[in-house]
């Protein structure tokens, strides 16, 4: 601490191991603390520590960082443990525009962000507690500022084409013609009238021409530099990065990663630790964008959506609404007491479970048909599902990080054991047996369109409970909704539950990659660049086998173990098709995942 402390104010590319090293692995703690998987904490780590000249080796867990960080002359080694895991995708988001004003302000490019002017205000205006509207409104002022510079731009060429003198371009084209005849002294001589018509043209226009040439003279002096001075500069930039090409040190003397050595100093000086880890502070301090009461209407509003896409009816989806808007409720509640996961799930499981059994008792006052429906609980405990680190454990391992990817998928399976336990004690007590759901009879085009409303609102849900921006939620719910709706349809065509998870993850992934790529690449405004875990879990989600995975445990309760082994392996087939199939997609569109280096 004490080399962190006399470090402080130094610019962080002067700084000592010790300074350098706390940015880096913070960052690091920060994305894992937000539910991102190992690969994406160790790429975010890497993004720092390069325009620092740091070389970082990291073990990710679970809810550990073992970091050794070097820097070509001193070493050292940085363990941070997380008391908790959770999730948390505007964290992610943000980070992302953190290292990309990070390593501009370094002198290195950006690499997540095309528009580096977005980050950097984000960056100055972390104290907003919508981060989105803000890069909104950035997005919206460079737009503003590219159409008025090409507008000026366009305004200097017209005004130095009107520059020309008409009498001068006579005398120099009749000028050309006597030089280059082969006999000068019998060319014809200079056509006065030609001259005398092209100055009388140029009188004619003068007045016209005068005040704009003065407005254009003035513009150009006092707001933007001539045409040879651009060039001037573009001259300069030229020899800039030829020089710093040639101040690298020489080839094999050092590892590729410090390529930087010998950069001048003014271009990487442009931060300090003081002002790195105020940042940081700022993102790690960011209230939940959503109150508990809002959020526990997300829950209700996604699993009464998820019962309907798993075959439910009205009373069905009521009831889910209800026990699974409460239970997400009180989640949030006692997480702000810092309660165990496991003991918090087990409470707002069977608190959901009661209140969607006792909703639907209340409506049997006045319909009877409503006492029937006993699987309408289950769809009250979804929002318990897992599914970040369900998903990002199958990345993992896809990255042959297997002590990550294994203690995810434990955690989840843990997660999964307590919720459906939780429901199995709540069905024994008040005597529930679910069979699943009653055919709706519904039109196959009115069921598509359906599915695809209720697609969508599912996905918004889930997204608000990993607390995104609002924009990053109605781009995953698209996603989700074009993905899960095929998914289904497909299913109902023949098609086996598994190929159809894992066809639905693939176009997920392939969605998510291109949505990427056309905001990279201009044709999306530059504040819709969403990390792609952000889009493609939450339209997933949906498609994990809740259902499945509780009726093994009801069979299992019962000791109907034939039953109970059938719908745990349908369940098991489901989810790792889920990974794979977004894997599938990272290697089709991204080379860092298609090749091994």
């Amino acid at each position: 601490m004490e080399d962190i402390e006399r470090d402080w104010d130094k610019p962080i590319t002067e700084a000592g191991i010790a300074a350098k090293a706390s940015v880096i692995v913070r960052v690091g703690m920060l994305d894992l603390g937000a539910g991102t998987g190992s690969f994406r904490v160790r790429e975010m780590m890497h993004r720092i520590a390069y325009p620092l000249g740091v070389h970082v080796r990291a073990d990710v867990n679970l809810t550990d960082i073992e970091a050794a960080c070097t820097d070509g002359h001193d070493r050292i080694t940085e363990v941070v443990d997380l008391p908790t895991t959770g999730v948390n995708t505007e964290r992610i988001w943000l980070l992302e525009h953190f290292a990309d004003w990070f390593n501009v302000n370094l002198g290195s490019g950006s690499m997540y962000h095309s528009r580096t002017e977005v980050s950097e205000g984000l960056m100055q205006h972390l104290d907003q507690r919508d981060a989105s509207q803000v890069s909104a409104d950035l997005s919206k002022q460079l737009r503003k500022e590219r159409k008025e510079n090409k507008s000026r731009h366009d305004m200097w060429d017209q005004a130095a084409e009107a520059d020309d003198d008409p009498v001068l371009d006579a005398l120099e084209q009749a000028e050309r013609a006597r030089s280059g005849s082969e006999h000068a002294q019998t060319a014809a001589p200079l056509d006065m009238r030609d001259i005398n018509r092209a100055e009388h043209e140029h009188n004619s226009q003068e007045e016209r021409k005068a005040e704009y040439r003065a407005e254009y003279c003035a513009e150009r002096e006092h707001n933007a530099p001539s045409r040879r001075e651009r060039c001037d500069e573009v001259r300069e930039r030229r020899i800039a990065r030829r020089l710093e090409r040639t101040q690298h040190p020489p080839k094999g003397e050092y590892a590729s990663h410090f390529d930087h050595v010998g950069q001048r100093p003014e271009h990487r000086r442009g931060v300090t630790v003081r002002q790195a880890h105020e940042r940081l502070d700022m993102i790690e301090h960011r209230k939940p964008l959503y109150s508990p009461a809002f959020a526990g209407l997300a829950s209700a509003c996604a699993c009464a959506a998820f019962v309907f896409l798993l075959g439910g009816g009205p009373y069905d989806m009521i009831g889910a609404f209800v026990g699974a808007g409460l239970g997400h409720w009180l989640r949030r509640r006692l997480f702000v007491h810092h309660l165990n996961q496991f003991f918090v799930t087990f409470v707002c499981v069977s608190v959901a479970a009661l209140a969607c059994t006792g909703m639907l008792r209340l409506i049997g006052l006045f319909d009877p048909v409503a006492l029937q429906h006993d699987t309408a609980y289950i769809g009250a405990m979804l929002f318990v599902i897992p599914g970040f680190p369900m998903i990002t454990g199958g990345l993992d391992m896809a990255k042959i990080d297997f002590p990550s990817g294994i203690q995810r998928v434990a955690y989840v399976l843990c997660i999964v054991l307590i919720a459906t336990l939780a429901g199995w004690m709540v069905a024994s007590i008040v005597h529930l047996n679910p069979q699943g759901f009653e055919p709706l009879g519904l039109n196959p085009v009115v069921n598509c369109l359906l599915r695809m409303v209720f697609a969508f609102i599912g996905v918004w849900g889930f997204s608000v409970m990993f607390n995104s921006p609002q924009r990053m939620c109605l781009v995953a719910a698209v996603i989700g909704m074009i993905t899960d709706t095929l998914r289904l349809e497909i299913v109902d065509m023949g098609v086996p539950a598994e190929a159809g998870a894992f066809i639905g993850a693939l176009l997920a992934g392939l969605l998510a990659s291109a949505w990427r790529s056309s905001v990279r690449r201009g044709l999306l405004p530059p504040h819709l660049g969403y990390p792609r875990i952000c889009m493609t879990v939450p339209s997933i989600v949906i498609m994990v086998p809740g259902m499945y995975m509780y009726r093994a445990m009801f069979y299992l309760g019962a000791f109907d173990t034939l039953h109970a082994l059938d719908w745990a392996f349908r369940a098991f087939m489901v989810i790792i098709c889920l990974p794979i199939g977004l894997v599938m997609a990272r290697v089709l569109t991204d080379k860092s995942w298609r090749y091994d280096v």
